[in-house]
């Protein structure tokens, strides 16, 4: 008896995305046929720069339809020089995680055999950078409020509102504690800028520290402030294993993609 197709949206976009994608369907492929109970259906879609240059748009107008047909999406990268940043992002990635709901960012972090990293000389043994780092992928900035006035004058003024919901903080933060949860050292830490940021940021430490209830004597937890967490990721990385944060603290947002870089 034939095994499960999977049917899997792919959307290659540009550059390396493409090589990735490419590459990945080789690496699926051959798992599925190693296995042998279940195999992919891949649908192509060209939702590149390239193509948003030519015709003016990245995604037709039913593409929610189109993509929950499938039962995954594998997304490669978009990005060109001719086409703005925030183009490429308000058009195509952040409506598929806010429409689909993906309100989770997950990126394991750990030094692979046979690579070198700039933090493997902070640690004893490669074992000791092992984390997984989740970040709150719909909220916070990624939320679209604000707007400019005045905009084609140098008295422009625009705005940007960071957008934290106790629901939208509730289920990130208990993913983030099952998955401690799941893990051999169970340890969660938080990181926040409340110290600053007194309202959206004050609240996603009071919505931990409930659900932190949830989890006594399961999880062991603590809270670092942002500038003060890249410190320790660099000088303790062995202190750390499962991480939460929101999605879009300058510091924090740019060390992890560094890290994840770099490994």
């Amino acid at each position: 008896m034939p095994g499960k197709t999977y049917k899997i949206a792919a959307i290659p976009g540009d550059g390396i995305g493409v090589d990735i994608t490419d590459a990945a369907k080789d690496v699926l492929n051959t798992l599925a046929k190693a296995n042998g109970t279940f195999s992919f259906d891949y649908t192509t879609y060209d939702w590149s720069s390239k193509a948003y240059l030519e015709r003016g748009w990245y995604m037709q107008d039913d593409w929610e339809a189109e993509l929950k047909k499938h039962d995954a999406i594998y997304f490669g990268a978009v990005g060109w020089p001719d086409v703005p940043d925030h183009i490429s992002l308000w058009q195509m990635i952040l409506p598929i995680r806010q429409r689909m709901n993906q309100y989770v960012n997950v990126r394991p972090t750990r030094i692979l055999k046979g690579t070198t990293a700039p933090l493997a000389q902070c640690q004893k043994k490669p074992e000791d950078l092992d984390w997984i780092i989740i970040r709150e992928n719909s909220e916070g900035e990624y939320a679209g409020q604000g707007g400019t006035t005045h905009g084609h004058t140098q008295n422009a003024i625009a705005t940007e509102v960071a957008i934290f919901t106790h629901v939208g903080i509730e289920r990130i933060v208990r993913f983030a504690f099952e998955t401690a949860k799941s893990r051999p050292r169970k340890k969660l830490t938080m990181v926040t800028k409340s110290n600053a940021q007194r309202h959206g940021m004050v609240l996603w430490d009071k919505v931990f520290y409930e659900v932190a209830k949830d989890y006594e004597g399961v999880v062991e937890h603590d809270k670092m402030l942002v500038d003060a967490m890249t410190v320790r990721m660099v000088n303790k990385p062995e202190s750390l294993d499962t991480i939460v944060a929101t999605n879009r603290k300058p510091p924090m947002s740019l060390l992890v993609s560094r890290i994840n870089t770099c490994v």
